[in-house]
């Protein structure tokens, strides 16, 4: 069997661009799977809404449980957004090697201080020097013990410094030895120019609800721009939160899911099919669903 780390270089590979759905959990891991999606993300945005903590809040156990349900559920590869590595490099080559164990594909740290700062929602960055990152990235690739395992980076620069130190610092990061960067355009102008002008794969994150005014763009336009890999960031936790809010004040204003049976008896099929009910079913009628006394 190809490990999920040597499919998702083979995907970097080969032309086009990779469309990368973030998933916080197996269920929604597993969903992306059967839509036909060839990867998936671990969103820390997402995990961490999930566990009701902001993001940087999240600890390297909380991540590594969520990899570990995530790998178990699916056989497409998982890319992991570790946030600033959950420490110094000493702390990053245990960061690669927990990720290794769970069945991670592949990791991605950013160059923001640790501990992360809760503010950084509000668009207050506060970063490293690019030196600091580039010690990380190099650590981390002499910790994998699979040369398959992809170390990535991620510079908020743009923001705070502007265009032309983010582009910088993208490329310091690959010199160092990134597989891929991710970026993070302030406007789209910036976002056509970015993949132009950063020597390696580089990644886009659309971000839906984004209060900074990043565009939002197609797939489409960002593989035409030259972007390799196109993150989907919070869609699925946006989504998740806003139907079981609108569920649940239906249930408490009226005391009735207000749900139609017919749409939502299938809905309850799919997700068993999701889950493998039928081949547990299976598994006791040939034992003990079968009669035999016990």
């Amino acid at each position: 069997m190809t490990r999920s780390s040597t499919a998702l270089r083979q995907l970097l590979k080969r032309p086009g661009i990779i469309h990368i759905p973030i998933a916080y959990d197996a269920l929604t891991a597993r969903i992306a799977e059967r839509v036909g999606f060839q990867c998936i993300n671990l969103g820390a945005y997402s995990l961490g809404a999930s566990l009701c903590v902001p993001e940087p809040l999240l600890c390297l156990e909380d991540a590594v449980g969520a990899a570990s349900r995530i790998t178990a559920a699916v056989t497409i590869p998982l890319l992991i957004d570790a946030g600033a590595g959950y420490g110094e490099p000493a702390h990053i080559v245990r960061t690669v090697r927990e990720f290794e164990r769970a069945g991670v594909a592949g990791i991605r740290i950013e160059d923001q201080v640790f501990p992360k700062r809760v503010h950084y929602h509000k668009g207050i960055e506060h970063l490293v020097p690019p030196e600091v990152l580039c010690d990380k990235l190099r650590y981390a690739l002499k910790a994998r013990t699979d040369p398959d395992f992809l170390i990535g980076a991620r510079t908020d620069a743009m923001l705070t410094y502007g265009f032309a130190e983010g582009i910088r610092r993208a490329n310091l990061y690959l010199e160092a030895g990134a597989d891929f960067v991710a970026v993070f355009p302030n406007n789209l102008e910036e976002a056509r120019k970015a993949p132009r002008e950063i020597n390696g794969h580089v990644t886009y994150i659309n971000s839906e609800g984004n209060r900074l005014g990043r565009p939002i763009l197609p797939l489409s336009d960002l593989e035409s721009m030259g972007y390799k890999m196109a993150n989907d960031a919070i869609s699925a936790i946006n989504v998740a939160a806003k139907s079981v809010k609108d569920l649940f004040e239906t249930l408490k204003r009226t005391g009735r899911t207000g749900m139609d049976q017919a749409t939502f008896i299938p809905v309850r099929k799919e997700i068993e099919d999701t889950i493998g009910l039928d081949e547990y079913y299976r598994i006791e009628e040939e034992t003990v669903e079968n009669g035999r006394e016990r």
